[in-house]
C-alpha cells in the first residue's frame, strides 16, 4: 500500500458495515416498485402484452458548477467542456454572486451578451444551456458572507437590506419558474463579513424571510463549508444550531447545503481526512442533520488527484466512487454536486495557474488538456450502468405488471397483437407509482 492509499484506510477498516448501510440503503431509498395496467381506447384491460423498460433519467440529481461555460481559452476547449458536462449530469450550478451579476449598481450581467467575468458566465447564457441539455439550474446563492459588490459595502444596514431587497425581486421576476432551488445564505462560518449587516443576529433570519416573500414556489437552501463534517453529531454542533436557531425565529429553509471541499496539501492529506475519509463518520453527521427533517444537498465537492500520475487519478476514482455510494444511500440526501468539472479553473489556480496548489490545480474530473479522467467516468457508470434499470414483462389477466427500479424516467415499449407502442413513465420517490397506459 503506497502512502497516499492509506488515505483509504477507514472506508476498508469499516467495509463490512459501511456496505451494508450502502446497499440496504440504496435497495431502501433509491428504488420503488412501479405498477402498472395496459388498457385498450376504451378502457378494457389488455393481457399477453410484452412490455420493455429502460430508464433515461434520474430523479436524484447529480452535477456540477457551470463557472467556465464559454470561459475557457479556445473554442475547443469550450465545445469540449459543453460535451462533457451534458454528457454527465442532469443538474449545473449557476454563478448568481453578487459582485458579478450587478458590478456597479443597476448595471446587471443576466443577459448573454453581458461583459465577461472570469467564472462568472452570463446567467441567461447558462439557462440557455440547461435547458438545451436538459439540466436542472441550481441558484448560488442569494446572500454571502462575501461577494458583496464595492457599492454595497459601507452602507448601513437598513440601505444593504434595501439593496438586498432590490436583488431578490429582480432574480425572481427573471428565473423564479426557471430554477426550483435558491440557495439563499452560503458560508456564515467565516468571522467578518463585507457588509456590517452580515455580522447582525438576524441576518440568516432576514434573508429567509425575504426569500419566502420573493421565492414562495422555490426549495430555499441553505449552504455552508466543509468544516461541519468534522462535528460530533449533536444539535450543539455549530451550523445544526444555527439552522435550527434561524428556523425558531421563522425562517424557512427547505435544504440543508453541505460543502465538502478537500482543501488540503498533499503532505497533510492523510491528518486533514481522518473525520473525512470515515464512513462511520459521514453516515453520523448526515443521520443528525435529517433529524432536522429537511433534505439535504451536498453541494460542493473537491477531491484532488494532486497529478496526472495513473495512481493518483485512480485514488481520486477510487475516493469519488466510495462517497458518492455513501451520499446516494442516505435517505435524506437528494443532490450531490461536484466543484470544478476540469482541472486548472478553481478559483484559486486561474487560467491554469498551478501556484497556489495541487489540490486546486488537480480536483476536476477532466484534465487541463481536456480528456478525460477515471473520475469523470466512475460517476458516468454509477448513474447510467450501476445505478441503471431496464426490465421486461408481460401483463396478466387484469392488463397489470410492475417491475422495481431506480426512481427516475422511463421510456416503456409494449407489444401487442403485432404493433408497437412507445410510452414514458414517471417512477417518483414518495409516490405509489401506477401507470395507466391505453394502447390505440
Amino acid at each position: 500500500m503506497s502512502d497516499r492509499n492509506k488515505v483509504m484506510e477507514l472506508f476498508e477498516a469499516n467495509r463490512e458495515e459501511m456496505e451494508d448501510r450502502i446497499n440496504n440503503g440504496i435497495e431502501r431509498n433509491r428504488k420503488g416498485f412501479c405498477h402498472i395496467r395496459i388498457k385498450d381506447g376504451q378502457g378494457n384491460p389488455l393481457p399477453g402484452a410484452r412490455i420493455s423498460v429502460r430508464q433515461k433519467t434520474h430523479e436524484f440529481k447529480y452535477g456540477a458548477n457551470l463557472f467556465m461555460l464559454d470561459e475557457l481559452e479556445t473554442q475547443e476547449k469550450n465545445e469540449a467542456y459543453k460535451k462533457y458536462f451534458a454528457d454527465l449530469f442532469n443538474m449545473a450550478t449557476l454563478p448568481f454572486y453578487w459582485d458579478a451579476t450587478e458590478p456597479e449598481q443597476g448595471h446587471t450581467r443576466y443577459a448573454k451578451d453581458s461583459e465577461k467575468i472570469y467564472r462568472r458566465p452570463p446567467i441567461d447564457l447558462c439557462i440557455e444551456f440547461c435547458e438545451a441539455h436538459g439540466i436542472e439550474p441550481r441558484e448560488h446563492a442569494l446572500a454571502y458572507s462575501s461577494f458583496f459588490p464595492h457599492w454595497v459595502r459601507g452602507l448601513d444596514t437598513q440601505k444593504v437590506k434595501q439593496a438586498l431587497e432590490q436583488r431578490y425581486r429582480e432574480i425572481s421576476e427573471r428565473y423564479a419558474k426557471k430554477i426550483p432551488v435558491m440557495e439563499v445564505t452560503n458560508e456564515m462560518y467565516w468571522e467578518k463579513g463585507t457588509v456590517s449587516f452580515y455580522d447582525d443576529n438576524d441576518y440568516v433570519e432576514f434573508c429567509f424571510k425575504l426569500a419566502e416573500k420573493y421565492f414562495p414556489a422555490n426549495k430555499l437552501c441553505i449552504n455552508e463549508y466543509s468544516g461541519l463534517w468534522e462535528g460530533n453529531g449533536r444539535c450543539t454542533d455549530a451550523y445544526y444550531a444555527y439552522i435550527e436557531n434561524a428556523m425558531l425565529k421563522g425562517a424557512r429553509i427547505d435544504a440543508v447545503g453541505m460543502q465538502y471541499h478537500m482543501f488540503h496539501r498533499r503532505d497533510m492529506e492523510y491528518a486533514a481526512t481522518r473525520k473525512y475519509y470515515d464512513p462511520l463518520q459521514l453516515y453520523k453527521i448526515m443521520d443528525q442533520y435529517a433529524k432536522l427533517g429537511k433534505p439535504i444537498e451536498i453541494t460542493e465537492v473537491t477531491i484532488p488527484a494532486y497529478s496526472q500520475d495513473s495512481e493518483d487519478e485512480e485514488i481520486q476514482a477510487k475516493l469519488i466512487e466510495t462517497l458518492y455510494r455513501i451520499w446516494f444511500s442516505h435517505e435524506s440526501v437528494e443532490q450531490v454536486i461536484y466543484w470544478n468539472l476540469v482541472d486548472g479553473y478553481a478559483a484559486f489556480a486561474k487560467q491554469g495557474d498551478m501556484s497556489n496548489g495541487e489540490n486546486y490545480y488537480y480536483g476536476g474530473l477532466v484534465r487541463f488538456d481536456m480528456t478525460p479522467k477515471p473520475a469523470y467516468y466512475t460517476i458516468k457508470n454509477l448513474f447510467e450502468k450501476t445505478w441503471h434499470t431496464e426490465a421486461q414483462m408481460t401483463s396478466d389477466e387484469s392488463g397489470k405488471a410492475q417491475f422495481k427500479g431506480f426512481y427516475g424516467k422511463y421510456e416503456a415499449e409494449i407489444e401487442w397483437q403485432g404493433k408497437k407502442f412507445v410510452k414514458e413513465i414517471d417512477l417518483k420517490k414518495g409516490d405509489r407509482s401506477c401507470a395507466e397506459i391505453a394502447l390505440g
